[in-house]
């Protein structure tokens, strides 16, 4: 099973979904994970076993320079490189609409927090599937 996580920031927030994909990767032997990770802190998804790919994005450098970032054809190589390999999954553990706006590119079934769980209730939209979690829930135990 290939799976695309989508957990671009902040530090905390990525060093606290390691767990999750130990989890995964006992319970599914042979599950593989691509990360989609702010760019400054693209080194921490690496560092995991399971984790195959990490996909760095720019969001807040793009979003400052939004012309830019089209112009320079970065936006364009982002969509490539999430659409080049099949997923069966993609989930986003974010539950920003930042975060569920980049599932977007990808040809898979999407999982997410559901509307009362999530950071940004919109965010629920883009999802094929939610998952209603605890807010009061360490955020380990919320990604697992």
């Amino acid at each position: 099973m290939r799976v695309l996580l989508i957990k671009t920031s902040s530090l905390g927030d990525v060093i606290h979904a390691l767990p999750a994909l130990t989890d995964a990767a006992r319970a599914l032997p042979g599950i593989r994970f691509d990360w989609v990770v702010e760019e400054g802190f693209a080194e921490i998804p690496a560092w995991h076993p399971a984790v195959d790919r990490v996909i760095p994005v720019a969001i807040r450098r793009w979003r400052k320079h939004l012309w830019q970032t089209f112009r320079s054809g970065e936006w364009r190589r982002f969509k490539q490189q999430v659409s080049e390999q099949r997923y069966d999954l993609v989930i986003d553990a974010q539950g920003l609409f930042k975060s569920a706006w980049l599932t977007r590119y990808v040809d898979a079934p999407v999982a997410g927090l559901d509307r009362d769980s999530a950071r940004e209730p919109v965010a629920s939209r883009f999802y094929d599937r939610a998952f209603p979690v605890a807010r009061g829930q360490h955020a380990v135990e919320r990604l697992r």
